[in-house]
């Protein structure tokens, strides 16, 4: 009896031992770390670009770290989705659009040196002697935007319009697409449009360059914070490994990444954050899941 009592007992010990030991095995058998990497550039200087960022994750995991590019934001998705990569780079749009498709979620975002923050926002921009002072006042006038998939460029402040009751497709006189933000930074300047959308991020960084003179420049329209782009994972990773490669980013600092430029640090962050982005896409009434 007493035998059997002390098998039955020292065989639950051992299962429990093992239960409580199997995050510590998964770790241990977790000897690559994958990150997809959104395609700003060609796959081999966006790799030689994110070389410091993947280094200080490899010495803070003490796991081996690989970068991958896709050829387009679908195909990083597309890798997520697939178990091909583990952790990966976003635009804030596109992890949206990935989370409709793949079992994904933000869990970090970068801080750049540049604004220090980890958020911008959209404005609409006209030069004070536009006559331009409020949204109303942007009718029948000519217009710029950047790009039709711009977040801060067009989606942003499109929806920001209409919420106002301002209609962009037909109370402008003349609408174009610029391409660029700085484009329209000197769209305006030089009057070649009457209002123009642009990051304020860019906008600053277009009054440094002098581009603009912010003497001359009136905000008409400004949007809510836009959250920066997220890096997310795969939500059937193993708990410990996450905070584990959570721990890891949020413990790199002052290293140079793409075209982010200088990062002092990475910040916490989580699907919630993105929502503002879910609620734009409700009010242009894009459907998230025919885009992906």
């Amino acid at each position: 009896m007493n035998i059997s009592r002390r098998k039955v007992m020292t065989g639950s010990a051992a299962a429990a031992g093992a239960l409580l030991a199997m995050p510590h095995i998964v770790r241990a058998q977790t000897k690559l770390i994958r990150v997809g990497l959104i395609p700003s550039e060609d796959s081999r200087a966006m790799l030689e670009s994110s070389q410091q960022l993947l280094d200080a994750l490899q010495k803070n995991l003490g796991i081996k770290v690989q970068g991958f590019v896709a050829s387009d934001y679908n195909g990083v998705i597309e890798a997520m989705r697939s178990g091909h990569v583990e952790v990966a780079y976003l635009g804030p749009f596109s992890y949206v659009l990935g989370t409709t498709v793949a079992a994904i979620e933000a869990f970090a975002t970068a801080e750049t040196a540049k604004s220090g923050r980890t958020f911008y926002h959209s404005q609409i921009i006209t030069r004070k002697d536009s006559g331009i002072k409020e949204v109303k006042d942007l009718k029948g006038r000519t217009f710029a935007f950047v790009d039709p998939s711009s977040t801060s460029g067009h989606l942003f402040p499109k929806a920001g319009l209409m919420k106002l009751g301002f209609d962009p497709e037909k109370d402008f006189g003349r609408v174009l697409f610029t391409g660029s933000h700085d484009a329209n930074a000197l769209a305006v300047a030089n009057k070649r449009v009457d209002a123009a959308t642009i990051a304020d991020r860019i906008f600053d960084a277009a009054v440094q360059k002098k581009l603009v003179d912010a003497a001359d420049i009136h905000v008409v329209w400004r949007s809510d914070p836009i959250p920066e782009s997220p890096t997310c994972w795969r939500k059937n990773l193993p708990d410990d490994l996450k905070q584990q490669i959570k721990s890891a980013f949020l413990n790199i600092r002052d290293i140079t990444w793409a075209d982010q430029g200088k990062l002092n640090r990475f910040v916490e962050t989580n699907d919630q954050a993105y929502d503002i982005i879910r609620d734009t896409a409700k009010v242009l009434k894009l459907d998230l899941v025919k885009m992906k």
